[in-house]
Parts: structure tokens; C-alpha cells; sequence
């Protein structure tokens, strides 16, 4: 599918991109090759195929929320110059 000078100066305005007469023909051909591939991709006997999210299993790498050190409160507090209870007492600052 080819694409004209008129759609991908259109699409350069959509993107507020600002491309030179010889980038614009350099963009209408490459487009019009992707386009030209989903073409082809459109052109693929699916049935059957089941939708997928991601291309592979992986899991993800990330761990698992969980608490595994709960802070002491009477260390953290130990070098508080003033406290109430188990909370830090500071001055106040506004009126």
C-alpha cells in the first residue's frame, strides 16, 4: 500500500513532527512497507489460534509483596529527643 505525500505530511502534523521533502518520501515508503506487511499478516488463516497476552510464559520477575522485616519501634525511638508513646514528639509549627 503506498502511501501520498498528502497522508504522511498529515500524519507529520498529527505527530508535530517537521520533516524535509526527502524525509517525507523516505517516511511514505517505509510506512507504506509496514503497511504492505499487515497486509499480509491480514491475509493469515487465524482459526483456531488462541489470543494471547504476552509472547512467552516468562513470570514476572518482580517478588512477592510481603512483610519481611516490621520495624522495632522502641530502636527507632531510642534516639528521639522527645516522644509520646511510640510516636516521635515534635515541636509545633504552625499556629
Amino acid at each position: 500500500m503506498k502511501l501520498s505525500r498528502d497522508e504522511v505530511q498529515r500524519v507529520a502534523l498529527l505527530a508535530r513532527l517537521r520533516l524535509t521533502a526527502s524525509e517525507e518520501e523516505q517516511l511514505a515508503e517505509q510506512l507504506g512497507a509496514i503497511l504492505e506487511y499487515m497486509e499480509q499478516l491480514n491475509q493469515l488463516d487465524i482459526t483456531g489460534v488462541e489470543p494471547f497476552s504476552h509472547a512467552n510464559d516468562a513470570v514476572t520477575a518482580l517478588r512477592e509483596d510481603k512483610e519481611v522485616n516490621q520495624p522495632n519501634a522502641d530502636a527507632l525511638l531510642a534516639n528521639a529527643p522527645e516522644r509520646d508513646g511510640s510516636f516521635f514528639k515534635v515541636p509545633k509549627i504552625i499556629e
